[in-house]
């Protein structure tokens, strides 16, 4: 499929994920900025949300809430990409950056991870889509 507007908001109509609607979004809100598209995705998944790309979610109040607003979609995305990878717990994909005195993620240092984790492999997921991004995802 060839990466054009049209087709991120077919992608967007057709899904029943509220977390991939949202992430969409963030692309057709952002495809004017941007005159090679496919750099909408590579610097979100080359540099990640912790880089500030993604300006709705830098501060913690934001990501705390996009996390509980999108919970139950992060935790299966987390749970497929942990199986897919063979892995059993949180730490073991995030490494040092886990608070693994939360290992349920209640506090607001997980959650942020959590959330930059659920955008990045959303956006991810979209990126799947598209020929022109083969090579970067």
């Amino acid at each position: 499929m060839k990466l054009t507007l049209s087709n991120i908001r077919a992608i967007k109509k057709h899904t029943d994920s509220p977390l991939t609607k949202r992430v969409c979004n963030y692309v057709i809100s952002r495809w004017s900025d941007y005159s090679d598209k496919k750099d909408i995705f590579t610097d979100v998944l080359y540099h990640g949300c912790q880089s500030g790309i993604v300006g709705e979610l830098i501060y913690y109040s934001d990501t705390v809430r996009f996390f509980k607003q999108y919970r139950d979609e992060i935790n299966a995305l987390l749970y497929d990409t942990m199986n897919g990878m063979g892995l059993y717990a949180p730490p073991a994909l995030f490494g040092e950056k886990w608070d693994k005195e939360d290992p349920l993620a209640q506090d607001d240092f997980n959650q942020n991870l959590l959330a930059w984790f659920g955008f990045e492999e959303t956006l991810r997921n979209i990126a799947t889509n598209f020929e022109t991004l083969e090579n970067y995802i």
